[in-house]
């Protein structure tokens, strides 16, 4: 009989542990609940869990993995459209590659962070609609 693993109950357990400095453990479970929650297409769950496993990596002073974590966070929220999460994803990796000295990630990164900025401040479309006419 195999044992039912419970993401909730997962990643309640990685938060405390990330709120008592146990980072590599803390970064260990919000991968894998990142996982469980992307296998069971609860997708908003996964990005968070991988952005927390990023944030977990840099408190490790873990730059390369944090970045690695940032990126998937930031691929998962843009595929479904939570593009605001997404936008902090990718600020959060261009940091990472910073610290890195990666300086052609950098600018890549800005470009891409730059491109969505302007994309959010474009209107939708003039509406037609007035209350007043």
């Amino acid at each position: 009989m195999t044992e039912r693993v419970d993401p909730i109950k997962m990643h309640k357990e990685a938060i405390s542990l990330m709120e008592n400095g146990k980072y590599e453990e803390a970064q260990e479970l919000f991968a894998k609940t990142g996982e469980l929650y992307y296998k069971g297409q609860n997708y908003f769950g996964a990005a968070e869990m991988y952005y927390k496993a990023g944030e977990a990596a840099v408190a490790l002073k873990d730059c390369e993995k944090g970045a690695g974590f940032f990126m998937k966070s930031s691929d998962i929220a843009f595929s479904k459209a939570f593009d605001r999460y997404g936008l902090s994803g990718l600020e959060q990796a261009r940091d990472c590659q910073k610290v890195l000295g990666n300086t052609k990630e950098v600018v890549e990164l800005e470009k891409r962070i730059k491109e969505i900025n302007d994309k959010q401040k474009e209107p939708e479309g003039e509406s037609t609609f007035s209350v007043f006419s």
